[in-house]
């Protein structure tokens, strides 16, 4: 996707405008994200710039005028007071900022003449119906309703804001210690009423017949979206996310807030046919892709031609690094955060994902430098403290680790990865209520987060609840459909129940799922046709559980089919590296679901070796020989049981066994 030297030159110019203006609302986060874009853009060659381009390209808005006459007008009447707003923001004072614009005298008692709004009102507010502005204005008229105050849509946001952020600030203080015993998760921004009800009565006021926002520019939708996401309110608040980015597409907050509100693939291709098609909406794509564990050639084609206009941009680099270990490619996940690393050393955003690739790759050296670099950077960042976490965990040291990540949740309640892993540490310490409730607090920050369903389902199974875990580890399946470890969960949760044929078809599905992985991502395509299709291929504990859930149900040849295709694995070259195969429940992935952590040795398609599932499934066909009489096959697997050394001693019985039975029919001589 190149560009020509005109849409580079559009693309900058937009860039620093989404800067300043992000910046002027006071949202960094967005500001950020759009001013790294535009320094990973390559340098414009301005040998052909005439003096009036060079000098225009170079000017520096520091006050980004507005196209509406009136809003200009406007802005420029409360400029005084804006920059007083917004210097009390930046020093965190949010009160005191939003009662620039809006007093609590003249908040109260434009809210309560509001709340006295009809049913229909009351709809039309919220967008569900069309309202006159006549109609409007006459039911606001009656009586002695207070109007809204004339201000800018600019420093009615920034007052909203800081009125929305006081409210977040609020509910921090009062939450209270993280995991302690009034710790409950329910406090709530006490503030998302008055923003809502203030937004709502500004958006009534202004909508028309054709149910559009007159003169609006989209910063308030986007306000009023993330108020209505607040209260759970997914539908509605993706209508006003969906207005906002038609309005304003280059303000990043938007977009990520409504990848916090989808949940499913098709979910996410339905609503993007409703956005502008921009190149952030592209990214958007991207992004909401990969949060939904996707992994493609198409969106590393995406990435491809991204990275061909931003090549140093860390967003997208990251991007790529999630991509492949979505891929399970974990040495080039690690690559690519490495690379991250050195273009932008001072960078802390996602690297508590890099720390979790160390762990799992067990290079405890690199795992000691990145958290010393970030305790260098910022130790009080809640990503420092996840990879400090991750670092004492990898060390066995599982209460520090907790220390670390409840430090990280006490900085950001919403910080996902911590509330995950400090689960996971909870189950090494063996305290599986604990564990539960942090697996809940990650899934109720992000449903999406199949690690922590997983952990529920693991936390449940150790307690023995059976039907719970199954619920968990099927909703742990459900978002990650092609990973073997989820639906291999799912089979042994189904054992245990007694269903054996439920348990058998799931499986079968986790090897499917492996072979999508080794055959789809490896070389673009194939099908697995069945279970018999491919050897050498397939994890061998999982062609043991399916065999034994057959005989269990009887079925005899189905049996010896999956145990002869278990042994069959053992093919090649190369066994697998011990260390690795040593199952851990800490991971990014619980119960290692990333096969590099159990080390299935699919990386050179080798087999796997002697194992102790080939072993079991050796000594059962050896003794099925024994019983249908084939003493040949019997002696032949019982002596490659000598030479394995897993069970020896049996082996040794059952060779002897062997010998003697031959040697009663006579097909053996005593003296040999």
């Amino acid at each position: 996707m190149p560009l020509s030297a005109t849409e580079l030159s559009q693309l900058r110019a937009a860039l620093q405008d989404a800067v300043v203006k992000c910046s002027e609302r006071c949202l960094y986060s967005s500001s950020k994200w759009a001013a790294e874009l535009l320094n990973a853009l390559p340098e414009a060659d301005d040998s052909d710039d005439t003096p009036s381009d060079s000098e225009a390209h170079f000017a520096s808005p520091i006050y980004t005028p507005n196209q509406d006459p009136e809003e200009a007008a406007l802005e420029a009447k409360e400029f005084s007071r804006y920059l007083l707003a917004k210097s009390l923001f930046d020093c965190k004072e949010f009160d005191r900022c939003a009662a620039v614009f809006l007093p609590d005298s003249l908040l109260s008692s434009v809210l309560a003449t509001k709340s006295d709004m009809t049913p229909t009102a009351s709809m039309s507010a919220a967008g569900k119906a069309k309202v006159k502005p006549t109609a409007a204005v006459g039911g606001r008229q009656s009586g002695t309703a207070v109007p809204l105050p004339k201000l800018s849509q600019k420093s009615l946001f920034l007052a909203l804001y800081a009125k929305f952020m006081s409210g977040e600030k609020r509910k921090n203080e009062d939450s209270e210690m993280v995991m302690g015993p009034q710790d409950l998760g329910t406090v709530v921004n006490k503030q998302l009423l008055v923003v809502g009800r203030f937004l709502s009565a500004w958006f009534e006021e202004r909508t028309n017949e054709d149910d559009e926002v007159v003169g609006s520019q989209g910063w308030l939708e986007y306000l009023y979206g993330m108020v209505l996401a607040k209260e759970k309110n997914d539908e509605k608040a993706m209508e006003y996310l969906i207005r906002s980015v038609h309005k304003y597409t280059m303000n990043w907050g938007v977009w990520q807030e409504m990848t916090s509100l989808i949940s499913r693939v098709e979910d996410l291709n339905r609503i993007t046919r409703h956005c502008p098609q921009t190149i952030v909406s592209y990214m958007f794509h991207l992004n909401t892709s990969l949060e939904l564990y996707q992994q493609s050639p198409g969106l590393a084609s995406s990435l491809e031609q991204l990275l061909g206009i931003f090549p140093t941009s860390s967003f997208l680099i990251t991007c790529n690094a999630l991509l492949a270990y979505h891929a399970k490619d974990l040495m080039a996940a690690e690559q690519h955060f490495s690379r991250l690393l050195s273009l932008h050393p001072h960078r802390i955003d996602s690297l508590d994902h890099y720390s979790n690739i160390l762990y799992v790759l067990n290079l405890r050296p690199k795992l000691a430098f990145l958290a010393h670099l970030c305790s260098s950077v910022d130790k009080f960042r809640p990503e420092s403290c996840v990879v400090i976490g991750n670092y004492y965990s990898l060390l066995s040291q599982h209460e520090k680790a907790v220390q670390y990540f409840r430090r990280a949740l006490t900085l950001d309640r919403s910080c996902l990865s911590a509330w995950t892993l400090m689960g996971h540490e909870y189950v090494e310490l063996k305290n599986t209520h604990s564990a539960i409730e942090s697996y809940r607090r990650a899934v109720d920050v992000n449903r999406r987060d199949y690690r922590a369903w997983y952990g529920l389902g693991q936390a449940y199974e150790m307690l023995e609840m059976h039907t719970y875990s199954l619920w968990y580890y099927k909703k742990a399946a459900g978002l990650r459909p092609w990973d073997g470890k989820m639906w291999m969960a799912v089979g042994s949760c189904l054992q245990k129940m007694g269903r054996e044929r439920d348990g058998i078809k799931a499986l079968k599905r986790a090897l499917l799922s492996d072979a999508y992985y080794d055959v789809g991502s490896s070389f673009g395509g194939g099908e697995l046709v069945g279970p018999r299709a491919a050897t050498g291929h397939m994890d061998p504990e999982i062609l043991l559980q399916i065999a034994a859930m057959y005989d269990q149900l009887g079925d005899e040849a189905e049996t010896k089919a999956y145990m002869e295709l278990c042994v069959a694995q053992e093919e090649g070259d190369e066994g697998v590296d011990e260390e690795l195969r040593e199952v851990q429940i800490h991971n990014d992935s619980p119960g290692g679901s990333d096969d590099e952590r159990e080390g299935n040795g699919r990386h050179g398609r080798e087999g796997t070796g002697v194992t102790a599932a080939t072993s079991k499934a050796r000594m059962w066909l050896a003794r099925n020989a024994m019983r249908t009489g084939d003493y040949a096959s019997a002696n032949r697997l019982a002596n490659e049981l000598c030479q394995d050394g897993v069970e020896v001693e049996e082996a040794k019985a059952l060779v002897r066994e062997v010998r003697s039975r031959l040697e009663a029919s006579g097909m053996l001589d005593s003296d040999s």
